[in-house]
């Protein structure tokens, strides 16, 4: 799933290798997908989209946007964004493709559901994407320490960790992959309620956010998701699907796997006491 570095990543890999890239030939939807959100009629993508050229990507949260002037794309979480050069084999399935003019294809296809979009500049009003570009980016100065603490409202109290980290769009982008390092390198456990953090461990919370994220940007991107060449990210997760009984980094007991808020959630419970 697209979560803040792999946002990141994607965009400057599709910033360096795509930019300049002018598009010969578009198709939408070519696999049906019931858990596609799509923005508009895609059968009019091809037409907005032929012709134009890649300027440049951003990240917003977990969509990934790629400028193509005054028109615009959207890709959201469980998106995968690949670029394969000219003669490779495609994938058979996608819900986007376009081809170059020197023969190289970006594809795009989702695995479980995403959101997917092209738009002119400021046509999109998706929600979700619009909270992202209006809210501070973790990494950006104005997530400062003041803005941290408004977001401990007084309903968030009762909420346990991993709700307040990965609802309700607080912070856009961080959702439950992310939160599982995040957690486990502030010793939380995400069953825990706010309203038992005490001020220090919720300063520390703020660091560690800011911290870990940095470390997944700055190693590619977490190992449990491909980027724009179809490698692993660089950052190897220490709670996550790959180390479910693994013994921990810290204290070596074992990592363990269990159902939460409708997902699953990656423990050591020695180092996150509940």
């Amino acid at each position: 799933m697209i979560e803040i570095p792999e946002a990141v990543i994607l965009s400057q890999q599709i910033t360096k290798h795509l930019k300049g890239k002018k598009i010969k030939n578009a198709a939408a939807m070519h696999s049906p997908h019931k858990l596609v959100w799509t923005f508009k009629d895609p059968k009019n993508y091809r037409k907005m989209l032929v012709g134009r050229s890649i300027i440049e990507s951003y990240p917003f949260g977990s969509t990934v946007e790629i400028s193509c002037g005054k028109v615009r794309m959207a890709f959201s979480e469980g998106f995968y964004l690949r670029y394969f050069k000219a003669g490779s084999k495609l994938p058979e399935k996608h819900q986007l493709s376009l081809e170059f003019e020197d023969g190289d294809f970006f594809v795009a296809w989702v695995q479980m559901y995403g959101g997917l979009a092209c738009f002119e500049k400021n046509e999109y009003g998706n929600k979700y994407y619009l909270i992202a570009k209006e809210k501070p980016a973790v990494m950006s100065k104005e997530f400062s320490v003041s803005y941290w603490k408004l977001l401990f409202a007084p309903d968030v109290e009762k909420l346990s960790a991993k709700a307040f980290l990965a609802t309700e769009q607080r912070i856009p982008g961080l959702g439950n992959g992310v939160l599982q390092d995040i957690l486990f390198n502030a010793k939380i456990h995400p069953k825990r309620k706010i309203e038992t953090l005490s001020q220090q461990e919720r300063n520390n919370l703020y660091k560690v956010v800011i911290s870990t994220l940095k470390e997944m940007v700055n190693r590619g991107a977490r190992d449990t998701e491909k980027d724009l060449l179809g490698n692993d990210g660089g950052y190897k997760t220490k709670m996550s699907v790959k180390t479910i009984g693994s013994p921990c980094p810290v204290c070596h007991g074992t990592i363990k796997k269990m159902a939460y808020m409708g997902g699953s959630v990656y423990v050591c419970e020695t180092c996150q006491k509940l």
